[in-house]
Order: structure tokens, then C-alpha cells, then sequence
């Protein structure tokens, strides 16, 4: 089984950027964590970040060889219909992750435009999110 982790902009910058609400740890750190997960699940993990929404997009419409998307699309999840219309079509599960609750944050941040074409949604668990999610879409994938 094979999982693509999607991670959007400023996501690069976790460790730096408002530790109170994101968490200390690093993309890279979190990134380590998962795989090492992965991996004890017999699972391959390969990970995507870009603060470009046009690469995320690319990066989406070429998933052919993966089995399940996890995405952490930052603040694109609030306004971007276009990633929301690369999401739709995919014939593979996706789940939208993010760090923060991002129901218990500014309005505009309590509604995702990609969550609707997503298997569901993990939020508010701090970096966890991203091993919830595996964990969830390894069952998915698995009984698809």
C-alpha cells in the first residue's frame, strides 16, 4: 500500500510559526513520525509540500500509483474551489487533515471548501492528525 501526504502552504513553516496554536514540531519532524508508522505498518509513505497551489494541484492529478491522499491543505481548504475541483475526481480515498480545530478558530477558518470531496476530516489533534489518519485510510484503502 502506498499514501501521498499533501501538505500546503506555511506548512513548511511549523516549529516557527505560531507554536501556540500549530505545535513545535517541524514538517520534517512529523514527516519522520509517519514514516516510521508506515513503516512498522508495512505501509510507504511519500510526502508533498509546496506553498503553491497550482504544484498542489499537478502534484494531485498524478496519483495513479498511490492507494490514498492525506491532505493538509492549509488556508487553500477555505477558498480554493480549484483544489477542491483536483480532489473530486479522484478514484482513491482523501482525507483533509489539519493541526489546529479549526472550528474553535476565526469564522472564516470553520469552513473547508475541499472537505465536502474528502472521505472526511481530522482536525484539532495537533501533528496526531497525520498518524489518525494513516491509521483511518490504511483500513479504507485496504477494504477497497
Amino acid at each position: 500500500m502506498k499514501i501521498l501526504v499533501i501538505n500546503g502552504p506555511n506548512l513548511n513553516f511549523l516549529g516557527k510559526r505560531n507554536v501556540s496554536i500549530y505545535g513545535q514540531k517541524t514538517l520534517e519532524e512529523i514527516n519522520s513520525e509517519l514514516r516510521e508508522r508506515a513503516e512498522e505498518m508495512g505501509v510507504e509513505v511519500e510526502f508533498f509540500q509546496s506553498n503553491h497551489e497550482g504544484e498542489i494541484i499537478d502534484r494531485l492529478q498524478k496519483v495513479d500509483e498511490f492507494d490514498g491522499v492525506i491532505i493538509n491543505p492549509g488556508a487553500l481548504a477555505h477558498y480554493s474551489y480549484s483544489l477542491r475541483d483536483a480532489i473530486e475526481p479522484l478514484k482513491i480515498p482523501v482525507i483533509e487533515v489539519h493541526l489546529s480545530n479549526i472550528f474553535s478558530r476565526e469564522d472564516f477558518r470553520s469552513h473547508s471548501v475541499t472537505a465536502p470531496v474528502c472521505q472526511g476530516v481530522l482536525s484539532g489533534f495537533g501533528w496526531k492528525v497525520y498518524l489518525f489518519a494513516l491509521e483511518i485510510m490504511v483500513k479504507l484503502a485496504g477494504s477497497r
